[in-house]
């Protein structure tokens, strides 16, 4: 991974402000530790996981299973290199028939592929989470609880939710927070008892006041926002980010436009937004739509050598050490001439194993996402895997 890159110029949307990531935790009890202790955790986030029919169609088999094994295969090593890989799981599980857009509902297998890449995490708050609509969310819910995978987004009902959000991330000696919510489910109201977590100021103000209070080292938002197919953030975007950050978010990584949007990081590494990430997969056919990227965060934790308190934690800063993104691009079966499924590639995959189709189609969206970033991200660069 390269490392990071801080360029001394102003934030385009945002202010650089001091870095709130420091807590001393617990009282009643001390300690001496003789020497700082770091601990360090890898975060990946990864844009919209979804499944239009042809997709569908394409990991049909014949004993009427659905496989995805080789959509995810090129990336899955990437995925799993983070101690924790987050996705926007953006279809319902809600049985068959199963359906893609305007209202997706995907076979349960899809679920398992996710897993199997690599994600730990899955977000569920999105324009798309109705689709099914309450049977629909439930059994979405179910079925991540089945399979043992953490998510959040949308609830049973609020005593779920009181009990499951804010998501607290605790691994490797680190306390991360999230929130997720989104602007909207595309019309569809949500049925009592059911909870979707929307873009509403006054709730997540709420939640982020109860995300400080469970001892953060660090609070990230997941917003649902933006204008489909705009390349750069809308006014909306920018207005919420900087209102996120100034209510105690201390970073910001979003989705929904179905295309990339650069990012940035403030010269002090304090905060990084990330506008859209794109899809991961789909079957779109917009320009732009069939390529994104994943953002990976490197934190690191130091506890201060001294007397420090033992019973909830210890006095210590939390930051930013290393973060960047990796770009990817969709092939479809139409596009390498064989009845293969859908396939995330890195955006360098080598052009001898590509078709002339693919070799093309991956050139066009390399070269637009690369001007993009060049143009307009702010203090993070790119890096390749292999």
């Amino acid at each position: 991974m390269k490392k990071l890159l801080i360029v001394a110029i102003g934030f385009i949307t945002l202010t650089s402000s001091s870095c709130r990531a420091e807590h001393t935790k617990g009282t009643t009890e001390t300690t001496t530790i003789q020497q700082a202790e770091e601990h360090h955790l890898s975060l990946l986030i990864a844009g919209d996981l979804m499944q239009h029919g042809p997709q569908i169609n394409a990991a049909l088999q014949k004993d009427g299973s659905y496989n995805y094994d080789e959509c995810f295969a090129r990336i899955r090593p990437e995925v799993e290199r983070a101690d924790v890989a987050i996705g926007n799981f953006e279809v319902t599980l809600g049985g068959k028939p199963y359906t893609g857009y305007p209202q997706f509902r995907a076979p349960d297998e899809y679920l398992q592929a996710c897993i199997d890449a690599g994600f730990d995490i899955l977000l569920t708050a999105n324009n798309h989470c109705l689709d099914s609509r309450k049977s629909g969310l439930e059994r979405t819910i179910m079925m991540m609880d089945s399979l043992r995978v953490p998510h959040l987004g949308t609830y049973v009902n609020e005593q779920e939710r009181q009990k499951q959000y804010p998501f607290l991330l605790e691994r490797n000696g680190l306390r991360i927070v999230l929130l997720n919510f989104t602007y909207g489910t595309n019309g569809i109201q949500v049925q009592a008892p059911n909870v979707v977590n929307y873009m509403d100021t006054v709730q997540i103000r709420r939640d982020i006041q109860a995300a400080k209070l469970m001892n953060p080292d660090v609070i990230i938002a997941l917003p649902h926002w933006g204008i489909e197919y705009q390349l750069l953030p809308s006014q909306q975007q920018r207005d919420m980010a900087r209102w996120l950050i100034d209510n105690g978010v201390d970073h910001v990584i979003g989705g929904h436009p179905h295309v990339a949007q650069p990012l940035e990081l403030t010269p002090d590494s304090c905060h990084l937004v990330a506008w859209s990430m794109g899809n991961v997969v789909s079957n779109q056919s917009k320009p732009n739509t069939y390529g994104g990227y994943m953002v990976r965060m490197e934190f690191t934790k130091t506890v201060r050598p001294g007397i420090v308190p033992t019973i909830t934690g210890k006095k210590s800063v939390t930051r930013l050490s290393d973060c960047g993104y990796t770009l990817y691009w969709v092939s479809r079966p139409t596009d390498n001439n064989r009845q293969h499924n859908y396939r995330i590639l890195p955006i360098d995959e080598p052009d001898s194993v590509m078709t002339v189709i693919e070799r093309k189609n991956r050139n066009a969206i390399r070269t637009s996402m690369r001007q993009l970033m060049e143009h307009h991200t702010v203090g993070i660069s790119e890096y390749t895997f292999k």
